[in-house]
C-alpha cells in the first residue's frame, strides 16, 4: 500500500510539471457544465420543495473519518443511527421517521440503494464523504429520481470535480477507540488544455465502542475528465472493501445493567473453559472472524454536453460490482435445518461456523435534455437499471463433521430486477417572482426472486422456497407553485403523488409474523407541502408545513430477521403531519447562531394488529403512533470564525420513539440530547495552500443513550413477554486531524 500511494504521488507529480492553466472565463464554463449531470434531480430556490445544500466546506468540517449520515444528521428532521457507537461501520439514517429503505439516494445520478434491500450500506462505499463535492438532501416525496423510490426524501450527492490546478491533500486521523484515518489526494490539474485526472486513497480503521465493534475499510476514486468549452467526459471509478464485526445484534437493558453498556453476544459462546468470564460466572469465548465482508466498485461514463445556449445534454452509463458474505459462529445448531447436509433427525445438533454469501451486478444508463429560456426551463429524461444478484450460503466448518460432509449450498436463490422511468419537468415564469412547476414521472418495476432462502420450514420440513413475480407500473406526479418576493421572501407549495414497490424482506420474511399467505402491497403516498423562507445577508428564516396521507404504508413492527432486517407491515391508513423550523442569524463577522426543530404527529388510523404472535393479535387499537417515529428532533448550533480559527458547537435532542405500534411504554427508545464540538485552526501557507488542525469532541457532556434498537411483544404459556434491544452510543470521545494541502 505504501509502494502505491509513493507511486501516485511521483506520477502525479510528473504530470503536475506540464498541468496548464484555465482562463477565468473558461473556469466559468467548466463549473457550468459540470453541473448539468445534477440538474435533473437537484431542487433550485424555484422549485416548491423543501430541501437542504450542504456545501464542500460543510463536507470538510465533519470529514474525519464518520460515514455519511453524521454529516445528513446536520439537516432538518434527519436522525443518524450507528451499531459501533461512534459513527463509523454500521450506520444508517431515518428523515421524518422514514427508515433508509424508503430514502432514495444517488451520486451523479446514479442510484446507490440497493436494488433488493433498497437499503444504502455505507461501509460497502467507504469514506464517500471524501469524493462529494456537495449534497442535497430533500424532505417529502421530493423530484423524480432515479431507482428506489423517495418516500420520506431523497440524498442527491455529486461528485468532486478534477482540479483545474496541480495540487492535492493528504489526510490523518486518530482519536478513541483506535479510530484512525489516512487518506491522500492528488489532482494532475489541466493536461494539454483538455484533460485532468484525479486519484484518492483512504483507509479507515476503528475498535468501535462496542465490544469487539471493529471496521477496517479501504477505499479509492479515481477519474479522468476531457473538458472543453461545451462538453466534459469523465470516466469515474470509486469503491473499496469492508471488513466489519457483526454489531447488529443489540443489547437489553438488564444485560446493559449486569455487563456494562459495550456488550453484545456476536460470536459468543458458551465453553466449560472460556478465557472471559461474565458477571453471572459464565464461561464463554468469541469467535474473532464474526465478520461482515464486502466489496464494491462503482464506475461511471459521463457525458455532458451544451448544444447551444438553451440546448444541454447529459448521459451517464453506469455498472457496480458488488460480493461479499457474513461469517457466523453458530454453537448447537439444528442440522436439519441445513439440507446440503442430508441429515432428518431433528435431535441432532452441533456448532458450526456458516457463509451467507451473495454477488451482484447493477448496469445501468441516465440520460437527460434540458432546455432554458427567460421565462421556461424544460427538462425531459429518463433511465433503465438493471440487477442480478445470486445468493446462497455454504458451511466452513461443523463440529465433528468432514469437509465431503458439509459440502454444497444449504440455500440458493436468484434475484433479478428491472427499474425504468421516463420523466418530465417544466417551470414557467409568467410573471416575474412567480414560478409554475410540474413534474411528471412514469416508473416501471419488474422484480423476480426465485429458488431457496435460508429459513427453514418446520411444517413442510424444507428450506422455505422463493416464487416472486411482480411488475409494477406506477405515475407519480408533482406540481407546486412558488414564488419569490424582493428576492428576499419565497413561499411556495406543492402537492406530489408517488409509490413505491416491497423489498425482498417485505416478500421473504412475511412468515415471521403472519398467518396467511399473503404478499405485501406497494405503497401510495399523497405529500402536501406549504413552505416560507426569508433570506438576507445576516438572516434566514424557514417554515414548512407537510401532510404526508400514506395508502398501504409499510411500517416498521419493531421485528428484525435473523441479519436484523426490520420486519414491515401494511398498514391501510396511516399520515405524517409536522412543521420544520430553521433559523440562522449572523450576529457578527465572526459569529453565527442557528438551528432547525421539526414537531410531527406520526399516526396509524384503526390500527389492526397482524402480528401472528402479539398479545393484541387482530384487535383494533385505534389511533396509534408509527414506530420510530419522535414527535420532536430539533438542533441548535453556534459557529465562531475568526481569522483561521473555527469552533464549532452543535446540540441534538431526538424525542421519545416507539419501537412497535402499540404505544408500549416498555418498547422505547428513550429521548437524548447529544452535543458536539468541533475545533479547527487552518494555517495559510505559500501559494494559497494550508495545514487545518482539527479536533473533534463527540458526546461533549457524556450523555449516556441509545440510537437505534428494536423490540416485539408475544405470548408464551400465557404470559405476556416484551422484549426490547438497544444499540448504546459512545461517551465523551475525541477524533483529532490535521490535512495538508499541496
Amino acid at each position: 500500500m505504501k509502494r502505491f500511494f509513493l507511486t501516485l504521488a511521483v506520477a502525479a507529480l510528473s504530470l503536475g510539471t506540464r498541468a496548464q492553466q484555465l482562463s477565468p472565463d473558461s473556469i466559468s464554463m467548466y463549473d457550468e457544465i459540470q453541473k448539468i449531470e445534477v440538474v435533473a434531480s437537484r431542487a433550485t430556490s424555484k422549485t416548491p420543495v423543501a430541501y437542504t445544500n450542504l456545501n464542500r466546506e460543510d463536507i470538510a468540517r465533519n470529514n474525519y473519518g464518520l460515514d455519511i449520515p453524521s454529516l445528513l444528521a446536520l439537516t432538518p428532521s434527519m436522525i443518524a443511527t450507528n451499531e459501533t457507537g461512534i459513527g463509523i461501520g454500521g450506520t444508517s439514517m431515518r428523515l421524518r421517521g422514514t427508515d433508509a429503505t424508503r430514502l432514495n439516494v444517488t451520486i451523479n445520478g446514479m442510484p446507490l440503494n440497493n436494488p433488493d434491500s433498497h437499503s444504502t450500506y455505507w461501509y460497502d462505499t467507504p469514506d464517500v464523504i471524501s469524493v462529494v463535492e456537495d449534497v442535497q438532501v430533500q424532505r417529502g416525496a421530493g423530484l423524480s429520481t432515479n431507482g428506489t423510490g423517495a418516500f420520506g426524501g431523497a440524498v442527491n450527492m455529486r461528485t468532486s470535480q478534477p482540479q483545474t490546478t496541480f495540487g492535492g491533500d493528504a489526510t490523518f486521523s486518530y482519536g478513541s477507540f483506535n479510530t484512525n484515518k489516512q487518506a491522500v489526494h492528488i489532482a494532475s490539474g489541466l493536461l494539454g488544455d483538455h484533460w485532468m485526472v484525479d486519484a484518492r486513497l483512504t483507509h479507515i480503521g476503528s475498535d468501535g465502542y462496542i465490544d469487539r465493534g471493529a471496521t477496517d475499510l479501504k477505499s479509492y476514486m479515481l477519474q479522468g475528465g476531457y473538458f472543453s468549452d461545451r462538453t466534459t467526459v469523465k470516466l469515474i471509478s470509486f469503491g473499496g472493501k469492508a471488513k466489519t464485526y457483526l454489531t447488529y445484534t443489540g443489547v437489553t437493558k438488564e444485560e446493559m445493567e449486569l455487563y456494562g453498556r459495550r456488550y453484545h453476544t456476536e460470536g459468543q459462546y458458551e465453553t466449560s473453559h472460556g478465557p472471559y468470564v461474565l458477571a453471572d460466572g459464565t464461561h464463554v469465548d468469541y469467535y474473532d472472524d464474526q465478520t461482515d465482508n464486502y466489496l464494491q466498485i462503482n464506475n461511471q461514463l459521463i457525458v455532458n454536453h451544451r448544444l447551444s445556449d438553451r440546448w444541454t445534454l447529459s448521459a451517464t452509463g453506469f455498472y457496480t460490482y458488488g460480493y461479499g458474505y457474513y461469517k457466523q459462529y453458530k454453537d448447537q445448531r439444528t442440522l436439519l435445518e441445513y439440507m446440503n447436509m442430508g441429515i432428518d433427525d431433528y435431535s441432532v445438533e452441533a456448532d458450526m461456523i456458516r457463509r451467507k454469501i451473495m454477488r451482484n451486478h447493477t448496469y445501468g444508463v441516465n440520460g437527460s435534455v434540458a432546455y432554458t429560456a427567460s421565462h421556461l426551463s424544460l427538462l425531459m429524461g429518463g433511465s433503465y437499471l438493471y440487477y442480478t444478484c445470486p445468493h446462497w450460503g455454504d458451511l466452513e466448518w461443523v463440529d465433528g463433521y468432514g469437509k465431503e460432509q458439509i459440502a454444497g449450498r444449504w440455500y440458493d436463490n436468484d434475484v433479478n430486477k428491472q427499474d425504468a422511468n421516463l420523466f418530465v419537468k417544466a417551470m414557467w415564469q409568467p410573471v416575474k417572482g412567480l414560478s409554475l412547476f410540474a413534474d411528471m414521472q412514469y416508473r416501471y418495476v419488474d422484480y423476480r426472486a426465485w429458488g431457496v432462502n435460508d429459513n427453514f420450514d418446520w411444517e413442510t420440513m424444507q428450506m422455505q422456497p422463493i416464487n416472486v413475480d411482480k411488475q409494477y407500473n406506477f405515475f407519480n406526479p408533482h406540481v407546486g407553485v412558488s414564488y419569490l418576493l424582493q428576492d428576499r421572501h419565497r413561499f411556495f407549495a406543492s402537492l406530489a403523488i408517488a409509490h413505491k414497490e416491497p423489498t425482498r424482506s417485505d416478500f421473504t420474511d412475511r412468515y415471521m409474523f403472519a398467518d396467511d399467505q399473503s404478499e405485501p402491497s406497494p405503497e401510495l403516498l399523497y405529500d402536501y407541502e406549504v413552505g416560507y423562507e426569508y433570506s438576507s445577508p445576516n438572516l434566514s428564516l424557514g417554515a414548512n408545513f407537510y401532510y404526508m396521507k400514506y395508502k398501504d404504508q409499510l411500517i416498521p413492527t419493531g421485528m428484525v430477521n435473523d441479519s436484523s432486517d426490520a420486519l414491515n407491515v401494511n398498514v391501510p391508513d396511516s399520515f405524517r403531519l409536522g412543521v420544520e423550523l430553521s433559523a440562522a442569524w449572523r450576529a457578527t463577522n465572526w459569529l453565527t447562531i442557528g438551528g432547525n426543530a421539526t414537531f410531527s404527529r406520526n399516526k396509524i388510523l384503526n390500527y389492526v394488529d397482524k402480528l401472528s404472535d402479539s398479545p393484541t393479535y387482530e384487535q383494533n387499537l385505534g389511533t396509534m403512533t408509527i414506530a420510530y417515529s419522535p414527535s420532536v428532533v430539533a438542533s441548535a448550533y453556534l459557529d465562531v470564525h475568526f481569522g483561521g480559527f473555527e469552533a464549532v458547537m452543535r446540540t441534538q435532542h431526538v424525542g421519545e420513539q416507539y419501537l412497535t405500534n402499540n404505544e408500549i411504554e416498555t418498547l422505547t427508545l428513550d429521548a437524548y440530547t447529544v452535543t458536539n464540538l468541533d475545533l479547527g485552526y487552518k494555517l495559510r501557507t505559500r501559494a494559497d495552500k494550508s495545514v487545518r488542525f482539527g479536533v473533534a469532541i463527540y458526546n461533549l457532556f457524556n450523555a449516556k443513550y441509545c440510537s437505534n434498537g428494536y423490540g416485539y411483544s408475544y405470548m408464551w404459556d400465557g404470559v405476556r413477554y416484551d422484549e426490547a434491544y438497544y444499540f448504546p452510543q459512545a461517551p465523551l470521545h475525541v477524533l483529532a486531524n490535521v490535512t495538508f494541502e499541496f
